[in-house]
């Protein structure tokens, strides 16, 4: 249902507060920032997530000085506003750690001349002598240098040799290796300057993890930012009228809660005009789909929701991207470890934030890929037809060899991708004539008739249920129906000619795009080999670290080798399973399917 409402424009913020309570009216308003406040808002949510999320990755358990840290977090003091004071406090200890770093190496060069007065070496200049500093390799130094002039060996060890010598700064002076930059001070204020920058990082790692025990009020503070910013483009996004005194803001909320809200309305005291959504109102959509349909609901949104009078495609594209998702991946017990993974993230067993909310979904898809690898034959990596602990009884239902010369899976793969084409050409057909009128869908059906009837009538003669003269008065008339909707009535009281090039225009563009579409679906006969055939040649390493015998020592090797490939070759065959099948639907089946995706999704205002 449409709502439009008109109130005084004082009214408008209080009135949208009730809406935001019943949590069921979609409001028309912006999907961006719509001026500097809201931009504003934005930009601090995204930047409090980053610094949530860095904080959350924090652990200084391993760090030396742990109860030192500990010890400074009792003592931290938070600042008022959590997220400025975490991410000023997280800038500050990258820099401590920067200038640590340089500190500690400062040191490291220091060390080996130990520790001295500076000022006091200084002096010697205002005397007339210069003091010169080295650092050549124990191989290279040689001690009859000292018989040049005062020499004094200050540090050595088995690669360097550290000394200085002291001559008059009047006189001509050479040495047969060059001097090395003389040391600020000694090392041990190098070292009392890093200490002194450790102590300081150990206190922001503890107001650090004080910052990090207050996530939650942070995530709370995001949560209310959102909650104000779906109120403020709410507000916004209302137009005034009458010199601003008066308020028109327009929403949609599902039809079954008409009544209900209507009531509220009414109560309210609120001025509004109801109306049944129409197509032109470009209303938002909310699928209605059963349990199974539902988990694929997430990838109808990554291409877009259906216009208000589009088919969903869900329920047709669930079934099929578990089959093609099944056949990519093309092995039994890949099947069962994601039936097993999707176990694990509903029951939160595992928690990563990636997969939290598809649990249920990877657990399908494993159980559709443990079901059609059985019946590829494939487990593992292992050939199951080739396997003599395999029940012969399940061998049966295998779909191995070959078909005229070519491999069955390749065949299968093709057959069920002029299928998914035929079944999308009739979606299209019917759902044009719904939205558009049969009289301007005609060279659609055409194309239907022509396709679909020309493989019922093959697969017909291929079982010679027809007679030569029944199969030739079939195909004529066929042609004639489909010809004459391609052709002649494509686009009825257009000039017959015009509709003819048109006809032959659309023939080129069907022929190349089909051939091309159903080639396209070669790649779930391909990617399930090359996962298969992936697996059995880690199998085939790992079988050589055993075959001269069963020992612990080969053993090991071969547990790496067969974990270590297969869980390589699980996450490349899941990254291809999830890509191509969304290609074949995205781009195969909605085209050929007339599948537009522009609907915006339902997103009441709500608490």
């Amino acid at each position: 249902m449409k709502y439009s409402f008109i109130l005084l424009s004082e009214e408008t913020e209080g009135f949208l507060a009730r809406l935001q309570e019943l949590g069921v009216v979609d409001v028309t308003r912006s999907a961006k920032p719509i001026d500097e406040h809201s931009a504003a808002i934005m930009d601090a949510v995204s930047s409090a997530k980053k610094v949530i999320g860095k904080l959350e990755s924090l652990n200084f358990t391993k760090d030396a000085g742990e109860d030192e840290i500990q010890k400074a977090k009792e003592a931290a003091i938070l600042d008022a506003d959590l997220t400025a004071g975490a991410q000023q406090a997280l800038v500050e200890l990258m820099e401590l750690e920067l200038a640590k770093a340089a500190a500690e190496k400062e040191v490291a060069l220091r060390q080996p001349w130990g520790e001295f007065d500076k000022s006091r070496l200084d002096q010697l200049n205002t005397l007339g002598y210069a003091v010169r500093y080295y650092k050549v390799s124990a191989k290279k130094f040689d001690p009859a240098w000292g018989e040049l002039y005062p020499l004094e060996i200050i540090n050595q060890d088995s690669s360097y040799v550290w000394f200085v010598t002291v001559a008059s700064s009047s006189e001509e002076y050479s040495f047969p290796v060059d001097t090395t930059p003389a040391p600020e001070g000694s090392w041990k204020e190098a070292q009392a300057v890093a200490d002194s920058l450790n102590e300081n990082i150990y206190k922001v790692k503890g107001l650090l993890l004080k910052y990090q025990e207050a996530i939650p009020q942070m995530n709370e503070t995001n949560r209310q930012e959102l909650v104000d910013l779906d109120m403020y483009l709410a507000k916004a996004a209302t137009e005034s009228a009458a010199d601003n005194l008066l308020s028109v803001l327009e929403g949609f909320a599902p039809i079954e809660n008409d009544e209900e809200l209507c009531k509220k309305f009414d109560q309210m005291g609120v001025l509004y005009i109801r109306e049944e959504a129409v197509e032109d109102d470009n209303p938002p959509i909310r699928l209605k789909n059963g349990w199974f349909a539902r988990l694929f609901e997430v990838l109808t949104g990554m291409y877009g929701m259906p216009g208000y009078k589009e088919f969903d495609p869900t329920p047709i594209l669930a079934p099929f991207y578990l089959l093609f998702f099944a056949m990519c991946m093309g092995d039994a017990g890949y099947g069962l470890v994601l039936i097993l993974f999707g176990l694990g993230v509903t029951k939160k067993w595992i928690n990563i934030d990636m997969f939290k909310n598809i649990g249920p979904l990877i657990s399908v898809l494993g159980v559709g890929t443990l079901v059609v690898g059985l019946v590829l034959g494939t487990a593992f990596g292992i050939s199951l037809a080739d396997a003599a602990w395999y029940p012969e009884a399940l061998k049966k239902f295998m779909v191995v060899g070959d078909i005229a010369g070519f491999p069955a899976q390749m065949i299968l793969a093709l057959g069920i991708g002029v299928f998914h084409i035929c079944l999308a050409m009739i979606v299209k057909a019917i759902g044009y004539t719904k939205r558009f009128g049969f009289k301007e869908n005609i060279s659609t059906w055409g194309w239907l008739i022509l396709i679909l009837g020309g493989l019922i009538l093959a697969a017909v003669g291929m079982t010679g249920f027809l007679s030569p003269l029944a199969m030739k008065i079939s195909i004529i008339v066929l042609a004639v129906v489909s010809g004459l909707g391609i052709y002649i009535f494509n686009t009825p009281g257009r000039n017959p000619l015009a509709n003819i090039g048109s006809g032959l225009w659309d023939t080129y563009n069907m022929i190349t795009g089909l051939l091309g579409d159903v080639l396209s679906y070669i790649r779930l006969y391909a990617l399930g080999l090359a996962g298969g055939m992936l697996g059995q040649a880690f199998n085939i390493l790992g079988g050589m670290m055993v075959e001269d015998g069963f020992g612990a020592i080969n053993w090991l090797p071969f547990l790496l080798i067969v974990l270590f490939g297969h869980t390589l070759n699980l996450a490349m065959s899941c990254l291809g399973a999830f890509v191509h099948p969304l290609r074949l639907t995205f781009v195969e089946y909605f085209k050929n399917a007339g599948y537009e995706g522009k609907g915006k999704e339902y997103s009441p205002l709500k608490k």
